[in-house]
């Protein structure tokens, strides 16, 4: 069962032990692989999921799927994690120890969202923006959405900018359902 508390505290100590060992970068490295793996399979996270199966046989796929792709450190903590039948929340340890990461090295996560690919001058423009507001390095992630119509959006650490023509339309939809005239007579 997926537990926020458990996620952070095994990122931390994960956080702890990569930083004094001078191996940050490459553990957030490794903590983004695992990631992506258990959120692109969810037959996985089913198989971490069921007590039935032994954590032998959990290990030994984690191992085939990461022994060479990942640190030492890395591999071992993997490893802990099954042996203390955890491995249901890799995704979400990996996820907090990202946000620690992102913490530590002052960088905010920013999403853009447009009707069509942004070109890469837009996501500059969106980057400096950003990062001249929170004054962080920023980290940005695009999505295309057609429903919006044009225009685009963009989050960051709770904000949200909005200047999608849908939502704008909805506004106005809005405001005309309202009858705002009343009459002097």
């Amino acid at each position: 069962m997926e537990d926020y508390r458990i996620n952070i505290n095994y990122a931390k100590a994960l956080f702890l032990v990569a930083r004094d060992m001078n191996q940050l970068d490459a553990v957030c490295d490794d903590m983004r692989l695992v990631n992506a793996v258990c959120a692109e399979n969810h037959l996985l996270v089913t198989v971490f999921a069921n007590p039935v199966i032994p954590e032998g046989k959990k290990f030994a796929i984690v191992k085939d799927l990461f022994e060479d792709k990942i640190t030492k450190v890395s591999m071992l903590f993997l490893r802990f994690v099954v042996r203390k039948r955890r491995s249901v929340n890799l995704k979400g340890i990996s996820n907090a120890f990202i946000e620690l990461y992102r913490n530590e090295k002052g960088i905010v996560l920013s999403h853009f969202v447009t009707a069509s690919e942004p070109d890469d001058a837009s996501k500059v423009a969106v980057q400096k923006v950003v990062g001249d507001y929170t004054h962080k390095t920023v980290e940005l992630t695009t999505q295309v959405d057609p429903s919006i119509i044009g225009g685009f959006s963009v989050s960051f650490d709770g904000n949200m900018y909005d200047a999608r023509i849908s939502s704008q339309i909805a506004k106005l939809r809005k405001e005309f359902s309202k009858n705002v005239y009343e009459s002097k007579l």
